[in-house]
């Protein structure tokens, strides 16, 4: 595609940053046919603004995370186009799929394009696990749709009277650099949930359900033929599952324990 044509193009990207200098360049460089990119950074304190400043399209904003769908929702609103294209700081739009978007017509807004995403894990693509076959909805009107409110997992959400088209090409997923990564996703999607969620699950039914996300990513979803990543994968769905529960339940052990607490049986 030439500079006019991207120029012409009705389509913004829309980004939401924190200490993303590892792989925002890359994502970046996919980006730079769009006429603008709007990186919405929630308080980066490694090379991610210097990365992205680099980038003669991007548009730089700043402001607080308040969970994945509300933020997302907010940098759309940032936005010159209405046509927004969610991507995260560690992917990259194919030669192939940004071919395909600058040519779509885009005059039914009720229509929400959904791209085949690629994801890595050490530099190799995971097949099963529930990572493979993963087609996700990036490109929406802002003013028909947009994300749920969810603070994690959320998802771009079809109009009822809308439809949702594939597009060709890959969307590529730099997921996991180092095994640590999935450490501190686990731990930082727990926490934001620990925030919402105040229901205090029974311990062994925790355990019940750590376990059986471990089988359902290793066994249902066959990540066994993924080798030791989906032997890490699978580990990792029981460890998000188990932190995600076992905050809340720490949380209200230790509140009972706390001198002067007084259970409802005792107050009655």
């Amino acid at each position: 595609m030439t500079g006019e044509a991207a120029q012409a193009s009705p389509v913004s990207a829309v980004i939401i940053v924190r200490n993303a200098a590892q792989t925002l360049g890359v994502t970046l460089a996919s980006l730079q046919e769009l006429p603008e990119v709007v990186v919405f950074d929630n308080g980066s304190e490694d090379r991610t603004l210097e990365i992205a400043g680099s980038f003669a399209n991007v548009a730089i904003h700043r402001g607080e995370f308040q969970g994945f769908g509300p933020t997302k929702n907010h940098a759309a609103t940032l936005a010159r186009n209405d046509w927004v294209l969610s991507i995260d700081a560690d992917e990259a739009v194919s030669a192939e799929l940004m071919a395909n978007i600058l040519s779509l017509d885009l005059q039914d807004p009720r229509v929400v394009y959904s791209v085949h995403r690629r994801n890595y894990f050490m530099g190799k693509c995971v097949r099963y696990a529930g990572w493979g076959n993963d087609w996700l909805p990036r490109l929406y009107h802002r003013n028909t749709t947009g994300y749920s409110p969810a603070m994690v997992h959320e998802n771009i959400l079809v109009p009822e009277v809308g439809r949702e088209q594939k597009l060709r090409g890959e969307l590529s997923h730099d997921a996991v650099r180092e095994i640590g990564d999935f450490l501190v996703k686990v731990n930082r999607y727990s926490e934001i949930r620990r925030q919402q969620e105040k229901r205090a699950l029974a311990a062994p039914l925790i355990f019940l359900r750590s376990i059986w996300a471990f089988l359902r990513t290793y066994l249902l979803r066959a990540g066994v033929l993924d080798g030791w990543r989906g032997l890490v994968i699978a580990v990792s769905d029981a460890n998000g599952v188990f932190f995600k529960y076992i905050k809340p339940y720490a949380d209200s052990r230790v509140a009972r324990e706390r001198p002067g607490h007084r259970s409802p049986e005792a107050k009655q």
